[in-house]
């Protein structure tokens, strides 16, 4: 989809203009390819005439006149093969002007060559690039504005393997400047290219934070065709996009408007209990976290209820909430008569080491 001059303007102005994805050595090279080819006819063809010149200017051997275009075109100049007649020296001071001057063209496409190369540049894209082909069941976030950097932190905190799209180049610098680890392709999250690029048939989410409510919509559409199991969810700046962003394929569509005035009206009439999950799901000094934990397939704990399972005796942690099947009905509080399935989470408020104890803890008993 091509964007009106208006949105382009206002691109421009944000310096928020879609750029190409990263390159690799061969796309970099490709652009010189015609450049040499058009310097290395240049050669030839000086050369050729050269030595034409001198066989008929100088009646010498087919040899010697290649001989001596070719000590002369490249200014090497060892000796002359025979003595030069006045026609020939005239002809030899064209042909070392024409031969100095395509070598200087030369030198400058080689220098251009390095410029643009940057081979340290260019092995580490590659090295990036291997990265992100080796990557399985990541993240990848779309975009890197507000609400991006926030995501992007929280998934950094959690030590997930991430994947960061933005178009914006200052912005992905910035990113990598932060941490080097994190990997940032600085292109169009909208196109498929780039998200078939960023593996997002491999990947288990992807959040898109992009600042259009368009170019979310045909993030989660192509990300969805690409990969129906992908946990996706999107970023809605009005309400009426909200609908859309879900039949496009979004499990879950946040829209700061809303929660951020849901928010401000708990805040008036349950402070404490605002300030407590903000410590709980915000706080990065708070010991204490909300997290999840599923009940794999095969699970020991699978079939047995609540009071059986014993779950505070072997990790400390009470289960606050269950979500049946991943994405079915919640269960608020549950009683120890409560059956646990496979495929349901755990919702638990608890120490990290707590928490990772009670994943190992569901997955071997």
């Amino acid at each position: 989809m091509t964007p009106s001059p208006r949105r382009r303007n206002e691109q421009l102005a944000r310096g928020d203009v879609p750029l190409r994805s990263t390159l690799s050595i061969a796309e970099t090279l490709r652009p010189f390819v015609v450049r040499f080819a058009a310097a290395l006819a240049y050669f030839l063809i000086l050369f050729a005439i050269a030595a034409i010149g001198y066989h008929f200017i100088e009646d010498w051997h087919w040899f010697d006149s290649i001989y001596m275009a070719v000590t002369t075109v490249s200014s090497v100049g060892f000796m002359e093969v025979h003595p030069l007649t006045p026609e020939g020296r005239a002809f030899t001071l064209g042909v070392i002007f024409l031969g100095v001057t395509g070598l200087g063209v030369w030198w400058a496409l080689i220098t251009a060559l390095i410029v643009e190369l940057d081979l340290g540049g260019a092995l580490r894209r590659r090295k990036k690039m291997k990265r992100i082909e080796d990557l399985q069941d990541h993240y990848v976030v779309c975009g890197a504005g507000r609400v991006g950097r926030m995501v992007i932190r929280e998934m950094r905190a959690a030590q997930l393997p991430l994947l960061v799209i933005e178009r914006n180049e200052s912005r992905a610098r910035r990113l990598e400047e932060d941490d080097p680890e994190t990997l940032v392709i600085c292109a169009d999250s909208t196109k498929e290219r780039v998200l078939a690029e960023a593996g997002v048939s491999r990947a288990r989410g992807l959040a898109a934070c992009l600042a259009d409510d368009g170019d979310n919509l045909l993030v989660c559409l192509a990300a969805r065709e690409m990969n129906p199991q992908l946990s996706t969810v999107a970023r809605a700046y009005d309400e009426e996009s909200m609908d859309r962003l879900r039949r496009a394929g979004a499990d879950h569509v946040i829209s700061p408007t809303l929660t951020g005035g849901i928010r401000m009206a708990s805040t008036l009439l349950r402070p404490h209990v605002v300030s407590f999950l903000d410590s709980a799901i915000l706080g990065p000094e708070m010991d204490l976290r909300l997290e999840e934990a599923e009940i794999p397939e095969g699970s020991p704990l699978s079939g047995r209820s609540l009071d059986d399972a014993k779950i505070p005796q072997h990790t400390g942690l009470v289960i606050i909430a269950l979500q049946r099947g991943g994405g079915g009905t919640q269960v608020y509080n549950p009683g120890p008569d409560t059956l646990l399935q496979e495929g349901d989470v755990m919702i638990v408020l608890g120490r990290e080491g707590q928490v990772q104890q009670l994943r190992r803890y569901a997955e071997k008993g």
